[in-house]
C-alpha cells in the first residue's frame, strides 16, 4: 500500500468534527427604557458570564456609552439616556475583547491582577500577560 491509499483510507475513517459550541457565551442583552433611562435587566447575568466585578463592568460601560449609570436593589443596571441592545451589546463585546479574552490564546480563562502598581489581564491557560487600559 502506497502513502496516497494509507492517505485516503486514513480520511475515511476519520470521524467528521462537528462545529464545537463556544463555552463562553454573553448573554445577549436584555434592555428597556424606563422614562429617560435605559433597563438592562440581565446585568448580574453578564457580569457572572464574564467573570468581572459588576462595578468594573459598569464604569466601562458608563465610559462606552458616554453616560451615567447605577446599579439598582436587584442587580440591573440603569443607564441614563435611551440604548438600543444592539449598542449595549457592542460595548459588552468591547469589554471582553479588552479585559477577559487573553490577547495571545483568545480563551476566557483570565483574571484582572495587579503587577507593580498597574492592572493587566493574566491568562491561565498560557500564562500570558496583557497590558489593559484604565478606566
Amino acid at each position: 500500500m502506497d502513502y496516497e491509499d494509507q492517505l485516503d483510507r486514513g480520511l475515511s475513517e476519520t470521524p467528521e468534527i462537528e462545529e464545537i459550541a463556544d463555552r463562553f457565551d454573553v448573554p445577549d442583552p436584555s434592555v428597556r427604557t424606563e422614562g429617560n433611562a435605559t433597563v438592562y435587566e440581565n446585568f448580574q447575568d453578564t457580569v457572572d458570564s464574564v467573570g468581572r466585578d459588576e462595578a468594573h463592568v459598569l464604569k466601562f460601560l458608563q465610559s462606552e456609552l458616554g453616560t451615567s449609570a447605577q446599579i439598582d436593589e436587584r442587580g440591573r443596571a440603569r443607564l441614563t439616556g435611551d440604548f438600543k441592545p444592539a449598542r449595549i451589546a457592542a460595548a459588552i463585546d468591547a469589554y471582553v475583547d479588552g479585559f477577559v479574552r487573553c490577547s495571545e490564546c483568545g480563551l476566557p480563562d483570565t483574571r484582572l491582577v495587579k503587577e507593580r502598581g498597574t492592572t493587566v489581564l493574566k491568562c491561565d491557560a498560557c500564562g500570558a500577560l496583557s497590558s489593559v487600559p484604565d478606566l
